[in-house]
């Protein structure tokens, strides 16, 4: 039986989390969040514990419980992720839904989350830390990087590569072949034909640079 999870992070994508941990019958031990509004409330019958840097219940951590990080906010996921590291000399696990299907050839990291009717196909990986929203189609020898964030319904066809903290909106189909540097933005509903540069963002049908 896996270890209980506490899971740092109280908005939507934490629901979402909380959720598929659910599907997977894995217990959430309880939130952590910095907001201290949040503080002795529920989620859902599960209780909000206090601050993401409180001893008393990350010193668990490790030991007697698995970690998971959710927000979609790369920059307060990398501070927790690097405090996890530091402190505690653990990796976040994955959420990933009951649902989601993967092929056994799909290379995978740690602190990734899969929702709902995702489909990860053969011979594609991905690093850590990434967010693949529900019913995400990512197709063969597709390259990911880490902390990158995959919007409901996209499509990324074969052979695509994706660097870090690269964000795709919803709806995007991006065609076989092209790849995506550190820190692109790809707009909702986009086609993306090419590639597109470093900290580039594109939008639109096919996708062009907005300045």
């Amino acid at each position: 039986m896996e270890k209980p999870v506490i899971i740092f992070g109280t908005t939507g994508l934490a629901k979402a989390a909380l959720e598929i941990f659910n599907s997977n019958n894995i217990v959430v031990y309880g939130f952590l969040d910095d907001d201290e509004k949040t503080h002795d409330t529920e989620i859902n019958t599960v209780s909000v514990l206090g601050a993401t840097d409180d001893h008393g219940f990350t010193k668990l951590i490790g030991q007697k419980c698995e970690a998971f990080v959710a927000t979609d906010d790369n920059s307060l996921r990398k501070k927790y992720v690097e405090y996890l590291i530091e402190t505690r000399k653990v990796m976040p696990m994955n959420a990933v839904h009951q649902s989601a299907s993967i092929s056994e050839s799909f290379g995978i990291g740690h602190g990734n989350f899969v929702n709902a009717g995702a489909v990860l196909s053969n011979d594609s990986k991905m690093g850590n830390h990434n967010v693949i929203n529900s019913k995400v189609i990512i197709e063969q020898e597709v390259e990911i990087g880490n902390f990158v964030q995959i919007g409901a319904g996209s499509i990324i066809n074969t052979k695509v590569k994706i660097e870090d903290q690269v964000f795709i909106g919803s709806g995007v189909t991006v065609v076989a072949g092209v790849s995506l540097s550190k820190g692109a933005r790809i707009g909702a509903g986009s086609v993306v034909v090419s590639d597109v540069k470093k900290g580039q963002t594109v939008f639109g049908n096919p996708a062009v640079e907005v300045k």
